[in-house]
């Protein structure tokens, strides 16, 4: 239908305004997707796209068997605008989804930045090479 295309050319063109800040934030989730790959993962529902003035957000639903989180998957840009912006994605995936908690993954900086946050693990990742 004309509004789901007029929608889709929407979301297009804001990801494209956003792309070199999302490329940014991959190269911290160590390249684990394309930015074609967040984008088909938005355009399927699978993720959620926010973008703000100087600054993006993506985010995604998690399901375990204690319940739903909201995972702060990717975020680049202003630091200010992505705080302000945490509380209320946080909230909308509580009334939206029912999540219980909201789950970041990204650099030690946000560690100090999110003191309302308790730092629950850490990641370590290593490239497995041929012998």
């Amino acid at each position: 239908d004309k509004r789901t295309e007029h929608l889709n050319m929407q979301l297009l063109d804001e990801f494209e305004k956003k792309r070199e800040l999302i490329e940014s934030a991959l190269e911290y989730a160590d390249h684990s997707h394309s930015v074609d790959d967040v984008l088909e993962t938005i355009k399927n529902k699978k993720a959620q796209f926010w973008p703000l003035p100087n600054s993006v957000i993506v985010t995604e639903i998690v399901s375990y068997p204690a319940g739903r989180s909201v995972r702060f998957w990717l975020a680049a840009g202003n630091m200010d605008e992505l705080l302000e912006a945490e509380p209320f994605i946080a909230k909308w995936g509580k009334e939206q989804y029912g999540c219980k908690k909201s789950e970041i993954i990204g650099r030690k900086g946000w560690v100090k930045k999110l003191t309302d946050y308790t730092e629950k693990a850490v990641l370590l990742s290593k490239e497995i090479k041929d012998e």
